[in-house]
C-alpha cells in the first residue's frame, strides 16, 4: 500500500496541518560543507510554501522549484509560527502579541542531523551540542537527485538492501528467542572507575559480525568484538530500546522525538565523526536477516518529547495536562507531551491521499511505521506503554494497518507480531485482537518466586504457581506466540525488578549460578515467547544504582563481566538451551503435561513434558535443597516410552543418556535438566 505523503515527499517538500498559517510556513534550506573547518553553511535561503489546491491543510513546494543541484545533500527546516501551549524557551518578538517565530524540524524527516540547529536571532545554521540546548530543533537532511528527494545520511549514503535474505528464510513466531539490547553500555575504566557509553548501532553489529570496526567500545574489542556473540548464544530475534530518533544520548530513548528517522546519536561512532544512522541501522538490520535473526521495532506512541508536531500544531496531535481535555485522564506522558488518539477532523489523509474524517496523531503513527515496515524491514513491533495510549480501537486499527504492509511485503502472519507492553497484562488486548500477544510481566514476578522454592502470593499452591509459569494457557492465553515471557525486562527500578543477580542478591543467596540456571531452563522451556534482556545470560549485575541515574531504566549493560569464568560458564549453558530452543518442534507448540509432582520430605520435584508422540522435550526441574546423592536414582515413574531408534539427550549439558537411565537419573539442589529425543 502507498502512502500519499511519502509519494508527495519524493518532489515536494510538504507540510502537513501547520497549526499557524499567517505568517505562511517557509521552508529555510541549504548546504553545510562538512569538509570545511566549522562546518561552513552555503547558500541558505528562505523559499514559501504554499497551501495544496486540493486540501490546505498541506503546505508544500515543488523541490524543481527551489533550485536545487543534482546529486546535493541539503539541510532544512521549517520557519512556523510557534503552537506550543506551553512557555516557549524562546524569546518573544519585540512586538506586543506577536507570535513566536521558530526553525522547526520537519516532522516527517527520514534523516535528522543534530550537530545543527539554527538560532534563532541570527537566522544562521551553528554547530551545537543537542544535550546542552534541546530548545533548538535538528536539521532535516535530504538528497536531491534526478529531480527527487530521496531519503540519505549528512554526506549522502543511501540505503543498500542488496543481498538482504528472503522473509521466508526467517524464523516463525514460535520459533522465536529474542534479545532485548539497551543501547547503552557501561564498563569499569581506570581506577575502578564507571564509565557509561553508546552503543551505537555499528557496536551493535559487531555482536553479528566481529569484522565491524567500530569505536566506541574499544577497549572490549577482545572480549565481544572479535566473536559473533549473538550467533554464539543463538538468539534468532533482536529487539534494541528504541531506535528512532531522540533527544537522549546515555539514557534509554523512551522520548521519541523524530519517528521517522533513525537515532542520530546511535548513528555516530564518536563526537568528531559525521552520523550515519540510516544506513548504519539498515546494514544491521540487512546483517540480522543474513544471520537467520528478525528484527523487532520498539516504538514509542503514546507520548513524545520535544517533537516537532509540539511546536508545528500542539493541540491538533498533543493533549495539554492542565486543559481538561478529556484525553488526558489517567495517562501518564513521563515529561513528554501525550498523542491526541480521538481527535477527529475533515481533510487530508496522508495514507491515501483523500479528503475524509481522521484523526491527525492516528495517521502520523501509521504513516510511521509504513516506513519502517518498508523502508527499514523490520520483522515485529513492540509498542511501549500501551495503557498509556489508551485507545483500544486505535491500538487495533494500527495493528491491523502494519499487518497489512507486512502481508503487502510478501510476509505470512506467522513471521510478524505485534507484540504490547503493558505490566498489568491486560488480557482483553488479545483476546480482542487489538494485539498479536502482550509482555508477560506475570512470568517474570511468578518465576523469581518459584526459583527460591516458594509459592506467588496470589497462589496457595506451589505447584500451581509452577504450573502457571509454565504454560501461560493457565494464566488466560490461548496460544504460546501472544505471551513474550523474560526473567527480567529492561525497567530494573525497584523491588523485584531488578536484575536477577541483584534480585537473589538481596533474597540473601550466595551460591547464585545454580538459581540462574534453573530461571533459564524455566524460561526457554515454558510456553511462550522467551526474552533476554542483555546481560542476563551471563549473571550481569547492576552497575549504576538508582541514585545515580534519573530514570527507571538504571543499568546499561556491562559484556566485560563475561571474563569471569563463571559468568562465561553460565552463557555456554544458557546458549545450548537457547539453540535449543529455536530449533525444538516440542517448544514451538502448546502441548504441555505435567507428569511428575513429588512434594515429599521437603522436596520440591517438578516434571514437565512439552510436545506429543517422538517430538517431546522433558524437563525434571528440583525447587528444593534436595539431592538423591550423585550415585544415587531419582526414579521417575511414569517417564515417557520411546522407540529404540531414538536417543535422549541432556540439553543443559550437551550429553547423550543411555535410554535405560533416562527417568532415573540422580538429581541435586535447585538444579534442572533438559531431556530431547534425538
Amino acid at each position: 500500500m502507498s502512502v500519499d505523503l511519502f509519494i508527495r515527499k519524493q518532489t515536494h517538500f510538504v507540510l502537513w496541518r501547520p497549526g499557524v498559517t499567517q505568517p505562511k510556513p517557509i521552508l529555510y534550506i541549504g548546504i553545510i560543507n562538512s569538509q570545511k573547518s566549522q562546518c561552513q553553511p552555503e547558500n541558505f535561503r528562505e523559499i514559501e510554501l504554499k497551501p495544496s489546491a486540493q486540501f490546505p491543510e498541506l503546505w508544500e513546494v515543488a523541490a524543481k522549484d527551489c533550485h536545487l543541484k543534482n546529486g546535493q545533500v541539503y539541510f532544512y527546516w521549517f520557519k512556523v509560527g510557534d503552537t506550543n501551549v506551553y512557555e516557549s524557551d524562546y524569546p518573544r518578538g519585540s512586538a506586543k502579541g506577536d507570535r513566536q517565530i521558530i526553525y522547526c524540524s520537519d516532522p516527517t524527516a527520514w534523516t535528522v542531523d543534530r550537530r545543527f540547529a539554527v538560532d534563532p536571532n541570527s537566522q544562521t545554521p551553528v554547530k551545537f551540542n543537542c544535550e546542552l540546548d534541546t530548545k533548538h530543533h535538528p536539521a532535516s537532511v535530504v538528497l536531491y537527485k534526478n529531480g527527487q528527494l530521496l531519503p540519505c545520511d549528512p554526506e549522502g549514503q543511501i540505503a543498500n538492501w542488496e543481498g538482504d535474505a528472503p522473509i521466508k528464510t526467517l524464523p516463525t513466531n514460535n520459533q522465536l528467542v529474542i534479545y532485548e539490547l539497551p543501547t547503552r553500555w557501561t564498563r569499569i575504566g581506570a581506577q575502578g572507575k564507571k564509565e557509561v557509553g553508546i552503543g551505537s548501532f555499528r557496536d551493535v553489529l559487531s555482536l553479528l559480525n566481529p569484522e565491524t570496526i567500530t569505536s566506541n567500545f574499544q577497549k572490549i574489542e577482545a572480549l565481544i568484538q572479535k566473536r559473533a556473540y549473538l550467533l554464539e548464544l543463538g538468539v534468532n530475534a533482536l529487539e534494541l530500546l528504541p531506535p528512532a530518533d531522540s533527544e537522549d544520548n546515555l539514557h534509554w530513548g523512551y522520548g521519541t522525538a523524530n519517528y521517522f528517522a533513525a537515532d542520530f546519536h546511535l548513528g555516530r561512532q564518536d563526537q568528531q565523526s559525521v552520523p550515519k544512522a540510516s544506513t548504519d541501522l539498515i546494514e544491521l538490520i540487512k546483517t540480522c536477516h543474513q544471520q537467520g535473526l528478525r528484527f523487532f521495532y520498539d516504538a514509542v506512541m503514546a507520548f513524545s518529547r520535544n517533537a516537532p508536531y509540539r511546536y508545528i500544531n500542539f493541540l491538533d496531535f498533543h493533549v495539554h495536562w492542565n486543559s481538561g481535555d478529556p484525553e488526558q485522564g489517567n495517562r501518564e506522558a513521563f515529561g513528554g507531551d501525550l498523542f491526541k488518539y480521538n481527535y477527529w477532523v475533515e481533510g487530508y489523509e496522508p495514507i491515501t491521499g483523500k479528503k475524509s474524517w481522521l484523526v491527525p496523531a492516528r495517521e502520523y503513527m501509521k504513516a510511521h511505521i509504513a516506513h519502517w515496515i518498508n523502508y527499514y524491514r523490520v520483522d515485529g513491533l513492540r509498542l511501549d506503554s500501551v495503557n498509556n495510549i489508551d485507545n483500544e480501537e486505535f491500538v487495533r486499527e494500527f495493528k491491523d494497518y502494519a499487518r497489512s504492509l507486512w502481508q503487502q511485503r510478501g510476509g505470512t502472519n506467522d513471521h510478524f507480531l505485534v507484540a504490547g507492553e503493558e505490566l498489568s497484562v491486560p488480557l482483553s488486548l488479545v483476546h480482542q485482537q487489538c494485539l498479536d500477544c502482550l509482555w508477560n510481566e506475570k512470568f517474570k514476578h511468578i518465576l523469581r518466586q518459584v526459583i527460591l522454592g516458594r509459592n506467588t502470593d496470589d497462589e496457595s499452591s506451589f505447584v500451581e504457581s509452577v504450573r502457571k509459569l509454565i504454560d501461560c494457557r493457565l494464566l488466560g492465553f490461548t496460544d504460546g506466540t501472544q505471551a513474550v515471557n523474560y526473567i527480567t525486562s529492561h525497567d530494573v527500578e525497584g523491588d523485584g525488578n531488578e536484575r536477577l543477580y541483584n534480585y537473589l542478591d538481596n533474597q540473601g543467596i550466595v551460591e547464585k549460578e545454580k538459581y540462574i540456571k534453573l530461571a533459564f531452563v524455566c524460561l526457554l522451556t515454558a510456553v511462550g515467547i522467551p526474552m533476554i534482556l542483555a546481560g542476563e545470560e551471563f549473571a550481569d549485575e547492576h552497575d549504576l544504582s538508582p541514585a545515580e541515574v534519573k530514570d527507571k531504566q538504571v543499568d546499561p549493560v556491562n559484556y566485560e563481566r563475561l571474563r569471569e569464568s563463571w559468568r562465561q560458564d553460565i552463557f555456554n549453558y544458557v546458549a545450548r538451551l537457547v539453540r535449543w530452543r529455536t530449533k525444538a518442534q516440542a517448544l514451538a507448540v502448546n502441548d504441555t503435561d505435567f507428569i511428575h509432582v513429588d512434594l515429599n520430605q521437603g522436596k520440591r520435584v517438578i516434571v514437565w513434558k512439552r510436545g506429543y508422540g517422538e517430538q517431546i522435550v522433558v524437563v525434571v526441574a528440583n525447587f528444593s535443597d534436595y539431592c538423591s546423592s550423585p550415585t544415587g536414582e531419582y526414579i521417575i515413574p511414569n517417564w515417557p516410552s520411546v522407540g529404540t531408534d531414538k536417543q535422549w539427550w541432556e540439553v543443559t549439558q550437551d550429553r547423550a543418556v543411555v535410554n535405560y537411565q533416562a527417568g532415573k537419573e540422580a538429581i541435586f539442589p535447585w538444579e534442572a535438566k533438559v531431556y530431547a529425543l534425538v
